[in-house]
């Protein structure tokens, strides 16, 4: 099983990028299910109806989402009705739309897609440690369901990490978003789940992590407020993950970058 997760969408740059890329790599890679991570795809700041719309259009199969998901209010309303639309997994009790959701492939396979924030340097939610072990009480590895997806969105390397080495061996992999920086840790851990600290983002990396770059320095220069952030509007790079998944176990094989388009050296796995 191939699986693809993009890193965070980040404006319309970023969303041109999947449009143009997403296609062509889920042929190239022959993948099963396509994660993308919609949450800045709005203007930089969230996700309406119309652009879930838009990127389920362009091959995602799942959005995953995190602390900019309720940016845009019209999200509130929408998010109940889109079972392939998820927040993360660890709001409070009651709050609207789900965290996971089990979405079923060719031949019967069914693969669980979950999305956690950390806390570390990010809103207090509830514990996703203890919210994970909640979910696979439920869903097993390899009871009914062939492969689970964990997409964390967290600020510190360190949580995730530690939130990776807790899951080894339970989920298929652990994949970071929220920083927009690709990170060179791509790895299978000790127990067979795929890790990653960072996805990185699909959007123009000629910017400030996705944002226009003279706004950025000027505030870091003179430490004051400025005009709200805009998302650079050049050609973007579409960055994610792909994870080949055993059939059997459950647990990865395989897991590599994906870099299509933009300024950042191109890499594209090989079959």
């Amino acid at each position: 099983m191939n699986i693809l997760l993009c890193g965070d969408v980040v404006g319309r740059s970023g969303r041109d990028a999947i449009k143009a890329h997403l296609p062509g790599v889920k042929r190239d890679l022959a993948i099963d299910l396509a994660i993308v991570n919609a949450e800045n795809a709005a203007h930089g700041f969230g996700l309406t109806e119309r652009l879930a719309g838009e990127l389920y259009d362009a091959g995602a199969d799942i959005l995953t989402t995190g602390n900019h998901v309720w940016d845009q209010r019209d999200l509130i309303p929408y998010i109940p009705r889109d079972k392939r639309l998820l927040r993360p997994a660890n709001f409070p009790e009651g709050t609207p739309g789900a965290g996971w959701c089990l979405h079923s492939l060719d031949g019967g396979r069914g693969v669980l897609v979950v999305n956690l924030m950390g806390r570390l340097f990010m809103d207090a939610l509830d514990d996703p440690f203890a919210r994970l072990e909640s979910i696979l009480a439920q869903y097993p590895l390899g009871r009914g369901v062939n492969a689970i997806v964990v997409d964390f969105h967290g600020e510190a390397t360190s949580e995730k990490m530690a939130f990776g080495h807790f899951a080894d061996g339970r989920v298929s992999a652990v994949l970071g978003t929220h920083t927009h920086v690709p990170t060179a840790d791509a790895q299978i851990l000790p127990g067979g789940t795929a890790f990653i600290s960072d996805a990185g983002m699909c959007g123009d990396y000629d910017s400030v992590i996705g944002m226009q770059k003279e706004a950025s320095v000027r505030r870091f220069v003179t430490k004051m407020p400025g005009e709200k952030a805009k998302p650079a509007e050049g050609e973007a790079t579409l960055c994610g993950v792909f994870v080949a998944v055993d059939d059997v176990t459950g647990l990865a094989r395989r897991i590599e970058p994906v870099r299509v388009g933009g300024r950042l050296s191109a890499h594209l796995p090989l079959l």
